[in-house]
C-alpha cells in the first residue's frame, strides 16, 4: 500500500494557484529503492493528480518497475468525487493496467484491468458503492490538513482490485530536522489502512486483515503555498521502515517532468 499512502494535494486559495511537482526518494534497508514524482493540480473545483514510480538501484535491475497512476474529479467541500482513474505501468516485463470511470451516484466502473483479477477474492458491487480511488482519497487529507491544521478524516478506497478503509489521527506537531528538501515544523498524521474485500487467494485472512500504518509529516516547503507531505515512515515486516523523503518541489511550468502532464 505505500503508493497509496505517498498520494498527495495542495492548500486550495483565492486564486488559482499554479500546479506543483514534488519528488521523493523512498528508502528501505539503507538504500534507496523507488524514486517517485506527482504532478499535483488539486487548487480549484477541479483536481488531478498524477504520480510517476520508477525502482531504482539494484532492486531495479531485480523488481523492475515503472508505473504512472492518476487521479481527477471535483471537490464537494473536502469531499473528493472522483471522475477517472487510471493506471499505466510494467512490473516485472508485465503490463499492469487499471481504467475506471465513476457513475453521477459515485459508482466505480472497472473498464479495464490487467492482468485479469483471477487471483484475488471478488469485492461485492455493495462495497464498491460511494468509494474513491486512492489518490483522491490521500488528496482529501491534504485539503483536510490545509483547512483546517489537523488531520483527523477517513476514506472508503477501492483501486480496482483491493477494498480498504482509511482513517487518519492527528498526533501533535513537532519540528524535523533538515533532510532531502525539508526542514522544520510539521504536523504528524497516523495513517491506518485496513482491507476489507479483495484478499489474495492464498493469503492468510488473519494477516490479510491486520492494519497497516504509517506516519505522514506535513510540512510546508514552499512559502506561501499550502501544506505538503514531507515525509513518510512505513513499518513493514521484512525491510524494516519504509521511508518516503521530499527531495524537492517547484511550480510544474519551470519543472523538468518525468510526469506527463496534462492534455
Amino acid at each position: 500500500m505505500l503508493p497509496l499512502a505517498l498520494g498527495l494535494a495542495l492548500l486550495p486559495a483565492a486564486a488559482r494557484a499554479e500546479p506543483l511537482v514534488a519528488r521523493y526518494d523512498v528508502h528501505a534497508a539503507g538504500l534507496t529503492v523507488m524514486k517517485l514524482e506527482a504532478l499535483l493540480d488539486i487548487d480549484g473545483p477541479n483536481y488531478l493528480v498524477r504520480t510517476r514510480t520508477q525502482m531504482n538501484g539494484m532492486v531495479g535491475f531485480f523488481a523492475r518497475g515503472d508505473q504512472v497512476t492518476s487521479a481527477e474529479g471535483a471537490w464537494r467541500g473536502t469531499e473528493p468525487v472522483p471522475v477517472r482513474y487510471r493506471v499505466n505501468g510494467t512490473w516485472r516485463g508485465d503490463p499492469r493496467v487499471v481504467a475506471m470511470d465513476y457513475t453521477p451516484a459515485g459508482m466505480p466502473v472497472l473498464r479495464a484491468i490487467e492482468p485479469p483479477n483471477t487471483e484475488r477474492e471478488p469485492v461485492p458491487a455493495a462495497l464498491q458503492a460511494g468509494t474513491v480511488d486512492a489518490l483522491s482519497a490521500l488528496a482529501k487529507l491534504t485539503r483536510v490538513v490545509a483547512r483546517t491544521g489537523r488531520c483527523d478524516t477517513g476514506a472508503r478506497v477501492f483501486d480496482g482490485r483491493r477494498r480498504a478503509d482509511y482513517a487518519v489521527q492527528t498526533a501533535g506537531q513537532g519540528v524535523l530536522p533538515a533532510e532531502g528538501g525539508f526542514g522544520g515544523p510539521a504536523l504528524k498524521c497516523v495513517f491506518e489502512g485496513r482491507l476489507i474485500a479483495g484478499r489474495l487467494d492464498d493469503q492468510d485472512p488473519e494477516e490479510a486483515r491486520r492494519p497497516q500504518t504509517a506516519d505522514i509529516w506535513f510540512g510546508q516547503p514552499l512559502p506561501g503555498r499550502g501544506p505538503l507531505p514531507v515525509r513518510i515512515e512505513l513499518p513493514t515486516r521484512w525491510f524494516g521502515t519504509v521511508r518516503a523523503v521530499l527531495v524537492s518541489v517547484e511550480p510544474a511550468g519551470s519543472a523538468q517532468t518525468m510526469v506527463q502532464q496534462r492534455r
